[in-house]
């Protein structure tokens, strides 16, 4: 496997752990910014494995997982998952500073179903 893939999947699995830690340290919005960057770095990489070129520079995690023909039950999680790079980001996206705007409840529901997904990219990069 190319080193570049290795790169991308390994910053997917550091972004993912440092997550779980400003989730610890109720640092929500940045657990949730963590979450959408470790999904979108772990499609970039089986997106290479599968289809041996690069994705470019696109942030949809929809767009990326229709190129890979990820399972259905994911498409809602990643719908709603693309957008979190901005709105965690930015104080004028939502009305409301990320800061404040993450909560316990949002933050540990996303953090389970985005470790559910990364399961399943690792799967995929296992098989290859």
């Amino acid at each position: 496997m190319r080193q570049e893939i290795l790169n991308w999947w390994e910053q997917a699995g550091e972004d993912f752990k440092n997550a779980k830690l400003n989730y610890d340290g109720k640092a929500y919005y940045v657990a949730v910014f963590l979450c959408q960057q470790a999904v979108e770095k772990g499609l970039k990489a089986v997106f290479m494995i599968q289809k041996k070129e690069s994705p470019g520079k696109t942030h949809s995690l929809v767009y990326l997982a229709k190129e890979i023909r990820v399972p259905k039950e994911f498409i809602d999680f990643l719908v709603s998952l693309t957008p979190e790079f901005v709105s965690t980001r930015y104080p004028d996206v939502s009305g409301e500073i990320p800061a404040r705007l993450y909560t316990d409840g949002l933050a540990k529901e996303i953090l389970k179903k985005t470790g559910g997904f990364m399961s399943w990219l690792g799967n995929q990069m296992r098989k290859h």
